[in-house]
This record gives structure tokens, C-alpha cells and sequence, in this order.
């Protein structure tokens, strides 16, 4: 159990620094510092001994060069009952340091901002601080390590309830905590430079996030859960949304909410989404929001229960009176934004009200590029670019006796869209920007394609399909024109595309290859 008679004490983040200090001093505990933590020190009036006078030595190359010394690491490593390595400290003069006080440069701060440098960037990688806490942490059985305002109040409890001194469980665990912001810090520095350098799939891959909460239970309730976000946030997404109302998610609820948002991003007019297990199971475009939502709802209302509703424009009263109706029952909603009459309409509207989760993204939800995802494996990770292809009528090629009118065109385009987010064999129908039926998750396509076409019922005839990969055979093409469904499309490359096509042909339905698949696991 290290008593602590000295701290160094040097940290950009100076909140809550000054009450800890004073906290410290008043147990008579020596304080060293630099800079400008030593100056806000001073100025609150805590006695400070400077790291020039400790060390004999003055700060070299403009402060680049403050606490890189050997009196500083060797009173750090010492192991106090070593008689070798403690005679030394006494030949050379050492004074023992027992605790560090550390933060970090802002390099995740800086690279966030806009058109940052890379000189600035560089400038803001902390050298001496990390070494100081590595060092530290090493020697926990006897030198204490403090890297956050979180964590100076408990410290300073066990310090007075001990006579300055803190147990090997509380070292053990705020050495933990600096092996984890080192190797996270570093690995922001390492992702900042493989963006600059343009490596995508680097042969050392850092992974670090940093935990936002922990989570009532994983997937099912036998199941351990917490939700960790990512340090550098570029973009809207579920870590940085504002909970309006409501009971905090669950993990199911995060999954189904980003799935929400993957697809209400994808379109520029007023867009719903409903959500079930991750899969759309009703989507709608139109040009005001209410309508959209309705026409969403009326994909699968029967599935719709319990669900997620995504929007992709702020939402006003009339909007949310039709979500509010008391046929439905909604688990959560995600948008950019909501008016406050309709907020308190979605708070109080049915008697779910009070269980409804609200949540306002912050940022504008528009579609961009969101980098890479990974999926875990046993023994690794599969690590790949996300699936973010945009479709234009350009890279459509017409494969069948009749081309699309541009109006199915138009619908082809937005099925294909949604068909992109459907768990694989994916079939996707919809009609006047409306999904009427969806077809996910099975294992064969044809049994997908009857699915969907079942879904959507008599709303199958006059509508269009789109097939997230090719059709292996006709059969799921002969199941669309017997429903009357009017054009198809998919990305071909099929042995038996020709069949496929004299399936069309026959049904006098359009067709056209994207040249591109979407599977989705």
C-alpha cells in the first residue's frame, strides 16, 4: 500500500485540478508541476515546486522537453523495496515521486476540427505524459497514477481514510485505466495517420472506443451488454443522438435505430422508415413527412408493432398525431428534430407515450461515406468498406423487349435502394415510393420473391421488384408476372440470365441489370 508523500502534476484538462491539488496539499503532500498547470496552480494559491528546480534542469526546445529526464523516471520506477535500486535513489539524489497526475495533449479535439494540418496534428501528439504514466503504471505496487477528473474525488476519500495511502486494488486499477487511454491514444494517432497516408486496410489494425454506458442486457436478458462509442465522431450516428424522452434502449433498440438511420439518410425528400429485427418492413417517400410515415406504416402494419421509426425530416404535429394513433404501438423514434407541439403529442398521445423512446440526431442527416465495418468472427475480424454504391439511371442496363417507363425507373431505383438494407435473399416490392412487401433472410430467392409478393397482396400487381442479387433461376421471376408485377431489377451476371430474361419477356415485364449485388448478412 504506497503512501504518497509527492505528486508531479501536469494536465491540459484542467478541470477540477485546482480542488484536487488544494485537496492533496492540505494532507501535506509536495506538489511538482510545469507550465501552465503550475501557474493555475499558483494563482489558486496551492504551493507548487517547479519541475526545472526538481530536476536541476531547464525546459529545452520551447517546453518540448520538460519531464524526458532521469531524476524524473528514476524517482517514477524506483521499486522502493529493492536495497540495489534504493541505494542508488540515495546516491544520486533522487526524491521519490509517488503519484502521477497526467492528461493528455488534445489530439482527438484537434484532428476533429476542420482542415486541420498535419503539422498541427503533429504538434499535438503528447510525448512526455504518456511516458510518465507508462512508467508510473508499471511501478503501481508503489506509484499511484491519476488521468481524469472522474476519478479525484475517490482518490482523495481513500487518501484521507488512510493516511496517505492508496490500496494495491486502487493502483492495480488506475494502471488498468492508463494502459487503456495509452494504447487508445496511440491509436487515434495511428488512424489519423493512415487516413493521411490513405492506407485502408493497414497491416496492424488499433481498434479503440470508449464506453458510453453499460446496457440493462445484451440481445437476450442471459446476455451481459454495454455500448461503446467511437472516440473520433464524424457524423451523426446513435452515440451522439439527444434522448427527448423515454427509457433508456436496449441493445436491440440500438441495432434497429441504426438501421433507421442507414436508411432514412439514403434519401434526399421526406422519408420513414419502420424497423423490425434490423429489417425495413416498411419504407415511404413523399413530399411531406406525414405522408411518408403513413405510407411506411402501410408496408407490413401487421409486423409494425413493436417497432423503430426512423424520419429524415423534423417532425411536426401532423406527423406525429398519425404515429400517435391508437392502432399502433412504436418502441422508439429517431429524427433530426421535433416541433414542440408534436413532441408533447409523442409524450402523451397514447398510453405507450410514457415507454416511447425519443431520440433527436444531432447533425444533418445526409447520406456520406462512413468508412469501414467489422464484423467479429471466431479468432479475428472481417473488416470491409461499407456498402454505400449509389445507383443512377446511367449505370441501369435494360435486358428485356421492353425498357422501364420513367416512372418505374424512378420506383426500380427506390426499391433498389431499400433492397440494400434487407438481410440476404432479399426481395423488395414497392409501388409509388411505398415498400409493399419484403422478402428477407431466406434461403432460397424464389421463397424470398413469395415472401415479399404475399406481403404485398393485390398491392403486388402494378408494382416493381428489386433483388439484392441475381436469380438463379426463373422461378422467382415467373412468381412476379403472375402477380402482375410490371418491372424488375438486379444486378445479373446469372448462368442462366438468358432464361431469365425470356421470363421477363413473356410477362411483357422490364428488366434491368445494375451490374452490382447487395447481399447483406
Amino acid at each position: 500500500m504506497p503512501e504518497i508523500k509527492r505528486a508531479l502534476i501536469s494536465v491540459f484538462h484542467k478541470e477540477g485540478i485546482v480542488d484536487f491539488t488544494k485537496g492533496l496539499a492540505k494532507l501535506g503532500i509536495e506538489i511538482l508541476s510545469t507550465g501552465g498547470t503550475a501557474r493555475a496552480l499558483r494563482e489558486a494559491g496551492i504551493r507548487v515546486r517547479d519541475v526545472s528546480r526538481y530536476t536541476h534542469s531547464p525546459a529545452m526546445l520551447g517546453g518540448r522537453v520538460k519531464t524526458l529526464h532521469p531524476r524524473i523516471h528514476a524517482a517514477i520506477l524506483a521499486v522502493r523495496d529493492d536495497p540495489e535500486q534504493m541505494r542508488e535513489i540515495k546516491q544520486y539524489g533522487v526524491e521519490l515521486i509517488d503519484m502521477v497526475v497526467v492528461n493528455f495533449y488534445p489530439f482527438q479535439e484537434v484532428v476533429q476540427k476542420a482542415r486541420v494540418s498535419l503539422k498541427e496534428a503533429r504538434e499535438n501528439i503528447d510525448i512526455g505524459g504518456p511516458t510518465m504514466l507508462r512508467a508510473a503504471a508499471k511501478n503501481f505496487p508503489y506509484v499511484a497514477t491519476v488521468t481524469g477528473p472522474d476519478q479525484y474525488p475517490q482518490i482523495l476519500k481513500e487518501l484521507e481514510e488512510n493516511r496517505c495511502c492508496l490500496s494495491q486494488a486502487t493502483c492495480l486499477n488506475l494502471a488498468m485505466r492508463v494502459f487503456q487511454e495509452t494504447s487508445a491514444y496511440d491509436a487515434l494517432i495511428a488512424h489519423y495517420m493512415e487516413k493521411e497516408t490513405g492506407q485502408k486496410f493497414p497491416d496492424i489494425i488499433n481498434l479503440s472506443f470508449k464506453k458510453q454506458k453499460n446496457l440493462r442486457y445484451g440481445e437476450n436478458s442471459h446476455q451481459k451488454a454495454a455500448f461503446y462509442r467511437e472516440w473520433i465522431e464524424t457524423r451523426p450516428s446513435l452515440s451522439s443522438t439527444e434522448k427527448l424522452w423515454g427509457k433508456d434502449l436496449s441493445f436491440n433498440n440500438i441495432l434497429d435505430l441504426d438501421a433507421a438511420l442507414a436508411i432514412v439518410s439514403e434519401f434526399r425528400e421526406p422519408a420513414a422508415v419502420v424497423i423490425k429485427h434490423t429489417n425495413p418492413c416498411g419504407v415511404g417517400c413523399a413530399s411531406h413527412l406525414q405522408e411518408a410515415f403513413k405510407n411506411a406504416y402501410s408496408g407490413d402494419p401487421v409486423s409494425a408493432f413493436g417497432s423503430i421509426i426512423g424520419l429524415n425530416r423534423t417532425v411536426d404535429p401532423l406527423t406525429a398525431e398519425e404515429i400517435a394513433s391508437p392502432d399502433k404501438f412504436i418502441e422508439a423514434i429517431i429524427a433530426p428534430d421535433y416541433e414542440k407541439k408534436a413532441l408533447e403529442i409523442l409524450k402523451t398521445g397514447q398510453k405507450w407515450g410514457k415507454n416511447l423512446r425519443i431520440l433527436k440526431v444531432n447533425g444533418s442527416l445526409v447520406r456520406e461515406n462512413l468508412g469501414c465495418e467489422i464484423k467479429g468472427v471466431r479468432g479475428g475480424i472481417l473488416f470491409q468498406e461499407r456498402d454505400e454504391e449509389t445507383y443512377f439511371s446511367s449505370n441501369l442496363r435494360t435486358v428485356t423487349e421492353r425498357a422501364p417507363t420513367q416512372k418505374e425507373q424512378d420506383e426500380l431505383l427506390f426499391a433498389w435502394t431499400v433492397c440494400k438494407h434487407v438481410k440476404s435473399n432479399a426481395i423488395v416490392l414497392s409501388k409509388d415510393k411505398t415498400v409493399v412487401g419484403v422478402g428477407a433472410g431466406q434461403m432460397s430467392r424464389v421463397d424470398s420473391s413469395r415472401l415479399a409478393i404475399g406481403k404485398a397482396g393485390d398491392r403486388a400487381s402494378g408494382a416493381c421488384l428489386a433483388s439484392d442479387a441475381f436469380f438463379p433461376f426463373p422461378d422467382a421471376v415467373e412468381e412476379a408476372g403472375k402477380s402482375e408485377i410490371t418491372a424488375l431489377i438486379q444486378p445479373g451476371g446469372s448462368l442462366r440470365d438468358q432464361e431469365i430474361i425470356a421470363a421477363a419477356d413473356r410477362f411483357r415485364m422490364a428488366m434491368v441489370f445494375t451490374g452490382m449485388r447487395h447481399f447483406k448478412h
